[in-house]
C-alpha cells in the first residue's frame, strides 16, 4: 500500500519516510508527487489550527479519494478533544478508518500500530 502525506512542519513526512523503510517498498509519496496513483494509499496529514483538515489535503482527496483505504493525522497533544481531528473529520468524509492520531512526528508505538494494520491488509 503506498503512503502518501501532507506535511507542513515536516513531523509528517518524517513519520511516514520511516513507516516507508520500515515497510521496505515504495518511498513515501508526498501529495505533490503522488497525482497518478496506481493503487490504494494510506493517507497521511496534519491537522489545520483547532481541528480542520488542511487546505491541500481536501484538494487532493477531491480528486483520489476512490483509493484512500485509511487515514492518519498528526497534532499536538495541548489541542485536547481536537487532537488529529483532521483523521476524524477524513474519516467520516470519506468512509475509511482512523488508522492513528499521532502527537507531533508520533512515537514507535503509533508506528507500530501503523505497521500491523498496513500488514493486516497484505494478509
Amino acid at each position: 500500500m503506498q503512503l502518501v502525506y501532507d506535511s507542513l512542519t515536516g513531523n509528517v513526512r518524517r513519520f511516514a519516510e520511516d513507516l516507508a523503510r520500515q515497510l521496505g517498498g515504495p518511498p513515501a509519496l508526498a501529495m505533490r508527487e503522488a497525482q497518478h496513483l496506481p493503487g490504494d494509499y494510506l493517507l497521511l496529514t496534519y491537522t489545520f489550527g483547532t481541528g480542520g483538515v488542511p487546505a491541500s489535503t481536501q484538494a487532493f482527496l477531491q480528486q483520489h479519494a476512490a483509493r484512500l483505504r485509511g487515514v492518519v493525522s498528526s497534532g499536538s497533544f495541548h489541542w485536547g478533544q481536537n487532537f488529529a481531528r483532521a483523521a476524524d473529520v477524513i474519516a467520516g468524509q470519506y468512509g475509511v478508518p482512523v488508522v492513528a492520531k499521532i502527537n507531533k512526528a508520533g512515537s514507535a508505538a503509533n508506528r507500530v500500530q501503523v505497521l500491523e494494520w498496513i500488514g493486516e491488509r497484505r494478509a
